[in-house]
């Protein structure tokens, strides 16, 4: 009875009987027969996977193994004697390292990491393109709708180019915009988002809502933005309101600040979960800073512009503690707990006190005008 012997099993017989290998076949050797478990001489896929498994790694891409026996296989039997074995670990360490080992140790949390390595990173890789993030885009789009029925509008009434844009005239605007003798007609304090002045000052607001927007909506829920926006909005007009009831408004800066500190909540919310978070929240901080210093810059010197720093203000205080309230908070942890209610009573009373003063108080404001 004759037994078949796999080559790859008779070319070690053969090399034990012709002498020395090399050091680096010998390494090669031992890490194949180690491999080997069943001792037929062959490596299969199994077998390569346990390969990429003694690194440590707990995971692996999809097809990784696959992809090393198709480079190693050059006979095409679906299987690595020693030989293919060992060309393909002289050829090839190119790819084994950077593509498995690298891969094991930088995205997948080793075994040896504390708890909070492990979770570092986790809310980035919470974000998700289904849905898709259109919140902002479209509240974009509805205001870019409005500002062009006010340009045609005009185009179509006057002659005078500088007006153009840059009036309030329009039957967008005339419907929309903030107006302190107008205060019964409550969707003004939301509306007025829909009003620009001007080309720059709605590109500005357009891709700073976009830019944050689309940011935050791939790891929160679309609902959420739109919630802190349309707070952020509704905040910023009832600022102006209270503080200068004479004032106008027009813009949906009120939001986009919401956007901004809506940013910073998260940041605190998920600090352990966030890659580079102090980064992240320094780029935010200086931005609000530096905001804050030109607006006392211009209360305090002859500059004199149509700003509404007021909206900016309340905006950012209703996007913070909204964002709070609503965003996602990935491991809630006990001390969160208690921001969170900090948050959302805070905000509850500020909107509620606003609320009051405008209905209770209305010696403080303008004398609303019904036929105006």
């Amino acid at each position: 009875m004759h037994e078949s012997i796999p080559l790859g099993r008779m070319e070690s017989v053969i090399s034990q009987t012709s002498g020395e290998e090399s050091g680096e076949r010998r390494k090669a050797r031992a890490i194949f027969n180690n491999l080997d478990r069943d001792g037929d001489g062959y490596l299969g896929i199994d077998e390569l996977k346990q390969l990429i498994r003694s690194h440590q790694c707990r995971e692996m891409p999809r097809g990784v193994a696959r992809r090393v026996l198709e480079l190693g296989d050059t006979n095409g039997d679906g299987r690595l004697d020693f030989e293919e074995f060992y060309q393909l670990s002289r050829t090839h360490k190119w790819m084994l390292k950077p593509l498995v080992v690298r891969y094991c140790q930088m995205v997948v949390p080793s075994p040896h990491r504390t708890p909070e390595d492990a979770i570092d990173g986790q809310y980035e890789r919470s974000m998700t393109f289904c849905p898709p993030p259109l919140t902002m885009v479209i509240f974009s789009i509805v205001e870019i709708i409005m500002f062009l029925i006010d340009v045609i509008h005009l185009r179509d009434y006057t002659n005078d180019v500088n007006q153009i844009g840059q009036s309030t005239k329009g039957p967008a605007a005339t419907l929309f915009i903030y107006n302190p003798t107008r205060r019964f007609e409550a969707w003004r304090f939301a509306t007025y988002m829909f009003v620009h002045i001007g080309i720059m000052h709605l590109m500005m607001n357009l891709l700073v809502q976009i830019f944050l927007g689309i940011a935050l909506e791939l790891v929160h829920c679309w609902w959420r933005i739109a919630l802190v926006y349309l707070a952020g909005v509704v905040a910023g007009s009832m600022s102006v309101s209270l503080a200068t009831p004479t004032v106008y408004l027009a813009g949906a800066s009120g939001g986009v600040y919401a956007l901004i500190t809506a940013h910073i909540a998260t940041i605190i919310m998920n600090w352990n979960e966030m890659e580079y978070a102090i980064i992240q929240l320094l780029v935010f901080l200086i931005y609000i800073i530096t905001d804050i210093g030109a607006a006392l810059y211009r209360q305090f010197s002859d500059v004199h512009d149509r700003v509404s720093y007021t909206s900016h203000i309340g905006g950012a205080v209703a996007g913070l503690l909204v964002g709070i309230g609503v965003l996602r908070n990935l491991k809630v942890r006990p001390w969160e707990k208690k921001l969170w209610w900090a948050a959302v009573v805070t905000y509850i009373l500020l909107m509620g006190s606003g609320i009051c003063v405008h209905i209770f108080v209305p010696d403080h404001f303008m004398q609303q005008n019904a036929f105006m």
